[in-house]
């Protein structure tokens, strides 16, 4: 990238953040803090009015605007790419607002660029598994009024019904993020209720409503969160010896079961994996079983061999009268 291309981008950096960090922009062009420190001075310089704060960060001062920014055709059609996964990932709500902001993105683009997406829209598919009710459903369109509730730092009243339960319970929760996991949404949150954090799925959720009572207590970022708890979510190592022949029946799949690596020794690939739910690869590898086989841990060596005879009982045994 040229100087003045990144310049220009250090600039639509600066307009997308309220405060932008020298070391994140060093970081992002692979540039020196000193680099960046001349750049910053060539946009004062050009009447661009950066404010910089020792030990916080760059930001351009309120009220100052640039006309709309030209695409390239790539950034066009990653925008193009991006409206397809929310269009089959997202909710009602996240969905109309990503496609009212299309239109005003198509709106200051090129006539080439507009002919590239007309061309190429039909082109980009998408497929996925029916949505559940609670995403498909626009009168559960929760995704935003979350994101809503966290930045409002106001509590959440919702009607959750677990996956184990016949009834539905009120909940009294205070989110703190959202992810996307094993075709799920979920939203992390302390639950008054339970009185910790919990792991509640979006798709679950029967109703929600804003409250006006504010948080009880500072909370982690979602990130932070995530990390600080994956020890205590019992997290352990599996390894499978699978056919190199069948890896491309297992390439896709194996992300869903905390794939960690994999080592080719020939005739077979080994595969380690990092899960909470080590029961879940076991009925995974049931599929390709006659193909592979588990080397650790031990325990779960011993659980597909009592798995294997229970099939096998269940399947020669005679059927009741």
């Amino acid at each position: 990238m040229n100087r003045i291309d990144r310049v220009t981008a250090i600039l639509i950096q600066l307009q997308s953040r309220r405060v932008v960090k020298a070391q994140d922009i060093a970081d992002r062009f692979e540039i020196s803090l000193r680099t960046v420190y001349r750049d910053m001075n060539t946009l004062c310089e050009a009447g661009v009015p950066i404010i910089g704060e020792a030990g916080v960060g760059y930001s351009i001062m309120d009220g100052y605007r640039l006309p709309p920014v030209m695409f390239t055709r790539e950034e066009a059609t990653a925008f193009l790419t991006a409206e397809k996964l929310i269009e089959k990932l997202t909710d009602t709500s996240i969905r109309e607002s990503y496609q009212s902001a299309m239109f005003k993105v198509r709106s200051v683009l090129r006539s080439s660029e507009k002919n590239l997406l007309e061309h190429i829209e039909n082109h980009i598919e998408i497929r996925q598994k029916p949505l559940p009710p609670g995403l498909a459903d626009a009168k559960h369109a929760f995704l935003h009024p979350i994101l809503q509730s966290i930045s409002d730092k106001q509590s959440l009243q919702i009607q959750y019904k677990a996956f184990n339960r016949e009834q539905s319970t009120e909940r009294l929760i205070e989110p703190i993020g959202i992810f996307y996991a094993y075709d799920c949404w979920h939203v992390v949150a302390y639950c008054h209720l339970r009185l910790e954090y919990r792991d509640f799925r979006v798709d679950r959720i029967r109703n929600l409503h804003h409250t006006s009572i504010p948080f009880s207590r500072e909370h982690p970022l979602l990130k932070e969160y995530l990390q600080q708890n994956a020890p205590s979510r019992k997290l352990q190592t599996v390894v499978i010896q699978v056919e190199k022949k069948m890896m491309s029946y297992l390439e896709m799949q194996k992300y869903e079961h905390g794939f960690v690596e994999q080592t080719d020794l020939g005739k077979y690939v080994e595969m380690t994996f990092f899960t909470s739910w080590p029961d879940a690869i076991l009925r995974w590898f049931l599929l390709y079983a006659e193909h592979g086989r588990i080397i650790s841990p031990e325990t779960l060596v011993d659980e597909f061999r009592d798995k294997i005879m229970r099939l096998y009982q269940s399947v020669v045994s005679p059927v009741p009268a």
